[in-house]
């Protein structure tokens, strides 16, 4: 049968980040994206000039109503949230509405490149904190799992050894399967971690320098794709980190403004292809 994910993020209209690329890449792996808006935006909010407006007065009802449906969803998949009453519904949403073996991914978007969001506050952040751990899997950047472990947000791992530290200690904490990005440590190269019960994996790939906004959204949403495909969860950030090095480099190539996000519509084809699960088969990984 047709895997249904809820997605509980923001729409942003224009710059290819949240919902826009989260429900192409989900369809593109053959599953059924319910979206659930957080809030709209006119553009995403590195952008200036945005506008939005705030839909959680929503998100109770739309629950309620796919309750008394009888939806269930294989996977409750949440990203930025704007307040503390729309943390409580991404909660309510994955008691209520996922099926007995789903999986809930909490991407804890609070910060990046070192800093806090303006919008969270430390309320927000012990918030979020109380999400991860209800989560199944939780994918930090950082940033944010600085922000999880009570670090310092400017800190992040600086070579392999430090890497799985993070990841140990993410999991002892918030007991959920652990996919970290944003690591940096080896020169010229980017990608993630990961840690599950059994056992995990360092995934670097050729580091492109430059930077878009919502390439997070298409990493975490190619790799539940992935995941719901049966695809392992090393296997899963394996996949997904090529795909988003692929749609940068090919984004970069055409020489538009970075702001307008990655041009991942040319790239959606070798999703459905199948061509990142034949190169998974000659790519070795960092096992533990």
């Amino acid at each position: 049968m047709q895997k249904k994910i809820l997605a509980l993020h923001d729409l942003s209209g224009f710059g290819r980040s949240s919902l826009v690329p989260i429900i192409a890449v989900l369809s593109a792996g053959g599953h059924q994206c319910v979206p659930l808006p957080t809030a709209v935006f006119s553009t995403h909010t590195a952008i200036p000039g945005w506008v939005t407006t705030d839909l959680t007065g929503a998100m109770q009802g739309t629950i309620d109503q796919y309750d008394k449906l009888g939806l269930r969803f294989e996977a409750i998949y949440a990203g930025f949230l704007g307040s503390a009453d729309q943390i409580d519904c991404v909660g309510e949403a994955a008691k209520r509405l996922k099926t007995t073996d789903g999986i809930t991914l909490i991407d804890p978007v609070m910060g990046d490149n070192g800093k806090v969001y303006d919008t969270y506050t430390p309320e927000m952040c012990t918030r979020m904190r109380e999400l991860c751990a209800i989560a199944d899997i939780i994918t930090p950047n950082t940033t944010e799992a600085a922000i999880l472990l009570d670090r310092d947000p400017n800190s992040k791992p600086g070579s392999a050894d430090e890497a799985w530290e993070w990841l140990r200690a993410l999991r002892a904490h918030y007991g959920a399967e652990v996919v970290l990005t944003g690591l940096d440590f080896a020169p010229g190269r980017v990608g993630s971690g990961c840690l599950s019960a059994s056992g995990g994996a360092l995934s670097l790939h050729r580091r492109i320098d430059r930077y878009y906004p919502g390439t997070g959204d298409l990493f975490a949403s190619a790799m539940l794709s992935a995941m719901l495909n049966d695809v392992t969860l090393e296997d899963a950030c394996e996949l997904a980190g090529e795909y988003v090095k692929d749609c940068i480099a090919y984004t970069m190539a055409q020489q538009t403004d970075p702001m307008h996000g990655v041009q991942f519509e040319k790239v959606l084809p070798r999703l459905i292809d199948g061509t990142y699960q034949r190169e998974l088969r000659d790519r070795p990984l960092r096992q533990e």
